[in-house]
């Protein structure tokens, strides 16, 4: 019997036991509990209205062509269950560099087309957000600014999100890339990260919708060669001094490390330092430095290296993983989000060594005690089956791509 205090919880417990199946796991006398040890377990997806993927490798968009929604639905199906299997429950439909056709999926042109991927969604317990432009008031809401502070954009934002939650009541809230790489933000008004944020989120508060605003903010104009500038403490500059400035329903995101999704980089030093606020980490599945899905690259190892890394914020045992699942400091709202790494091919992945990311991402979202070889070997037998020679030798060239990588990212630096 499976039994669950919810039906998504059911539909959990049902890939569970098929999970216990495909990996030949023996299932007489079972008696396990399990309960996610992450709230929020996203895939944001970056793909752009015309099609195109941005950092992908594995062909066109599934949720879009040509300036518009697609209509073929069963392949966006096939997808919210094939996420779901792994314990993801949220996703951002779009590129967070949001563009003019992507700005408008806030409004009623395009809503309609989007409420049907939130149901799609919704049956297999995972919430739809989007990605959405800051200067959208200015852009499409023909107000002449988007200073965070001016009465006329609070409410057109307030107007904004209630037109989203009528189409789709269960939406999960927008996620922000502000300030950052040439995207619009609360800069340009001289206000700061926590003003921006909170404006949004004073907009989706009376529908407990969240707002994840993205850490990701450094001057992408300045010179490599100068070296007064340090890139590494641009978000620990930006976001730190805000710590208990932001609204509850307000979450940051923050890469695992201070540059950009590194082979090998330090632990981002944003991560735990704002204990009165609320941090999810973000990863990327899909492989922009490690190959770019042409080679192999298993990169749940370095997952686990980060998230195992103990920071002694409150003594030994502070670990990153006790950060991000909010237990640490009792935050409200917590856990991890992902660059995804689908596309249209057949396989979804390009390479298909690279779906164990994807799955892998997945299993340790939901649990993070998981090691690398056991979530690996999961992922071999439900593809590959069970011959003994066969799971040896594909474990052996996951687990080893990841140190191979490494090895020549060092050489080459």
């Amino acid at each position: 019997m499976i039994g669950a205090v919810s039906s998504v919880g059911i539909l959990y417990g049902v890939f569970h036991l098929l999970r216990l199946f495909g990996a030949g796991a023996a299932v007489d006398g079972l008696n396990i509990l399990e309960n996610p040890a992450n709230q929020l377990r996203m895939v944001n997806q970056w793909d752009n209205i015309d099609g195109s993927i941005e950092r992908g490798y594995a062909g066109k968009s599934i949720f879009y062509e040509d300036n518009k929604i697609t209509s073929d639905l069963e392949r966006i199906r096939d997808y919210a269950r094939l996420l779901a299997s792994s314990g993801i429950n949220a996703i951002s439909i779009n590129n967070v560099n949001v563009h003019k056709y992507e700005t408008m999926l806030i409004t009623p042109e395009y809503l309609p087309d989007v409420a049907r991927l939130a149901d799609i969604f919704r049956a297999y317990g995972i919430k739809l957000f989007l990605s959405v432009n800051y200067a959208s008031p200015l852009e499409i809401g023909g107000i002449a600014t988007a200073d965070p502070l001016d009465p006329s954009v609070r409410q057109w934002w307030r107007n904004a999100a209630s037109e989203v939650y009528t189409a789709i009541p269960d939406f999960g809230g927008f996620l922000v890339k502000a300030d950052s790489e040439n995207r619009p933000g609360p800069f340009t008004y001289g206000r700061n990260h926590a003003e921006g944020a909170n404006m949004l989120a004073e907009a989706l508060e009376p529908h407990d919708g969240i707002v994840i605003w993205r850490c990701f903010v450094y001057n992408c104009k300045q010179d490599w060669r100068d070296r007064k500038t340090d890139r590494a403490r641009a978000a620990y500059d930006h976001f730190n001094p805000l710590d208990g400035q932001f609204k509850e329903n307000v979450i940051l995101q923050v890469k695992n490390g201070p540059i950009d999704f590194q082979v090998r980089e330090p632990i981002s030093p944003l991560l735990g330092a704002m204990p009165a606020t609320n941090q999810v980490i973000e990863f990327q599945i899909t492989q922009e430095y490690t190959g770019q899905q042409r080679h192999v690259c298993y990169l749940v190892p370095q997952w686990k290296e980060v998230l195992d890394f103990d920071t002694h914020l409150k003594g030994e045992g502070s670990t990153v993983k006790r950060i991000v699942d909010g237990s640490l400091h009792g935050n409200r709202y917590s856990g991890f989000a992902a660059v995804s790494n689908i596309g249209n091919d057949a396989n979804w992945t390009g390479h298909l060594l690279a779906q164990a990311n994807l799955y892998g991402y997945g299993r340790l979202a939901w649990n993070p005690e998981l090691s690398s070889e056991q979530i690996a070997e999961e992922w071999i037998r439900m593809t590959f089956g069970g011959d003994a020679d066969l799971v040896d030798a594909i474990l052996r060239l996951l687990m080893d791509s990841w140190v191979f990588m490494r090895r020549i990212r060092l050489r080459l630096v």
